[in-house]
């Protein structure tokens, strides 16, 4: 994955061509805010995939977002499908979690010291997802799998970690190396700065092998802490992984001592209250959670058993400690979207809105016999430019990605926002309704007709 990011994030800057669709957007407010912050910040970003380097024109400045859409510095009107990168379940400006948040903010931001927030938002997460017992809050989906790393390393003294190419787990030193040559390799690092001796512990396998696998532990019996996945991969495009080879880490890991990871700071609380774990009907020793457990605030967490979690400080000697771990306006956020998350019905009336949305295009892309494929898995999706099953980050056709540009840049002259990258996934929200998603469905099958008409002209 990080060759891929490294694509998008050092490409040039590319000025939109005359449209082959409708007429490009104004950016002209949005343009100018960001010739103004190229000269705060590197490349005029604080996030690399912000800088919009894959796909036409200067990236949007968001203005606001309410419901299922955001308003750009230019007032165009989009259709959200990025929903800050999945954590807005519930769509943006939630009134639950805004008057929640209002709240709390009269009593003050931030105090370094326990509330009782803390308390409330985790009896509601621990009483009904039965596949931890007990949860750190910490800043970041990054910083849980931070965490969830040296706890896995104090817990088992050992320190190597076992990741899948094409899996990204933030940018954790360990964990931001690619694989090198052979199938079972130590890692590379994949970014200057990160020590070579750093990526050294790491060992790194293609997904879905149980052969890579099963070599790995054969090669380095005894030394491996922790297997990690994510829930789904969903960082390099959707990589939906069949039951069995999860099934299969499960078993090797077991066996070996050696503790399962599940990444799940995408699908933890998307694909169900219990994540990806319950999708596949599998325990694994360490869970780690991102944004959405706080409403799209600055939050992360990571879970186990009662056993595993008491070597973490100050109960035992893995240390880990943040002065904004349990904010109290992220707790705040978070106790107002899972209390919305628990009502009766929320997943299975989400779920069936997303299936029958993705769907309904992928009907009309096999009617057409256009290369594309939609993958799915709960409310999360991906469009694949090809006609070939996609498992592995090594399927992914790297020159697709040039449709999928076409295809950015037509969406947004409709009113429809996807993160800037080919590679991204999409999600829907519970503040999709029928009919925004039946205009945005419109919106896509113009697009790809545009897309697919444009490429077979130049071929």
């Amino acid at each position: 994955m990080l060759d891929s990011l490294k694509k998008i994030f050092s490409s040039e800057e590319e000025t939109p061509v005359s449209s082959t669709g409708k007429p490009d957007i104004s950016r002209e407010k949005s343009a100018e805010l960001y010739e103004k912050a190229k000269s705060f910040f590197p490349g005029g970003v604080n996030s690399p995939v912000r800088a919009f380097r894959s796909v036409f024109g200067t990236p949007l400045f968001i203005e606001k977002g309410d419901g299922c859409f955001l308003w750009d510095a230019d007032g165009n009107q989009f259709i959200d499908f990025c929903c800050s990168w999945g954590p807005l379940i519930l769509g943006h400006n939630h009134p639950k979690i805004r008057e929640k948040v209002t709240e709390v903010m009269q009593r003050g931001l931030s105090f370094g010291a326990p509330t009782a927030l803390e308390n409330e938002l985790a009896e509601l997460i621990l009483k009904n997802n039965k596949l931890i017992e007990k949860i750190r809050f910490v800043s970041s989906g990054t910083e849980a799998v931070m965490s969830a790393i040296r706890l896995a390393r104090g817990y088992t003294k050992r320190n190597k970690i076992l990741k899948f190419e094409g899996c990204y787990h933030g940018h954790v030193d360990s964990l931001l190396v690619k694989a090198g040559s052979g199938l079972v390799t130590f890692g590379e690092t994949s970014s200057a700065g990160v020590p070579q001796s750093f990526a050294e512990e790491t060992i790194v396998v293609p997904l879905n092998d149980r052969d890579a696998v099963g070599q790995a532990f054969a090669q380095f019996e005894g030394q491996i802490a922790a297997v990690i996945i994510e829930g789904v991969p969903a960082n390099n495009g959707l990589l939906i992984q069949e039951k069995e080879f999860i099934q299969y880490l499960r078993e090797v890991t077991s066996k070996h001592q050696t503790l399962l990871i599940f990444d799940e700071v995408i699908t933890g609380f998307r694909l169900g209250f219990e994540g990806a774990a319950r999708y596949y009907d599998i325990k694994p020793d360490i869970i780690t959670y991102g944004k959405i457990l706080g409403g799209g605030m600055p939050v992360g967490a990571y879970g186990a058993s009662s056993e595993i979690m008491s070597s973490i400080s100050p109960e035992g000697p893995v240390y880990q400690a943040g002065t904004l771990s349990g904010n109290p306006v992220a707790m705040a956020a978070g106790i107002a979207q899972i209390t919305e998350l628990l009502k009766s019905g929320f997943y299975k009336d989400l779920n069936k809105k997303a299936q029958e949305f993705t769907e309904s295009i992928q009907r009309f892309v096999s009617a057409r016999n256009y290369k594309l494929k939609v993958y799915s898995v709960g409310s999360i999706f991906w469009f694949a430019f090809t006609d070939k099953d996609i498992t592995s980050a090594a399927d992914i056709d790297p020159q697709s990605m040039e449709k999928f540009k076409l295809f950015h840049r037509e969406l947004l002259n409709r009113g429809i926002y996807f993160g800037p990258s080919g590679y991204e996934v999409g999600f829907v929200s519970a503040a999709h309704s029928k009919i925004e998603l039946e205009k945005a469905k419109r919106a896509i099958i113009e697009s790809l007709d545009i897309v697919f008409r444009h490429t077979s002209k130049s071929s």
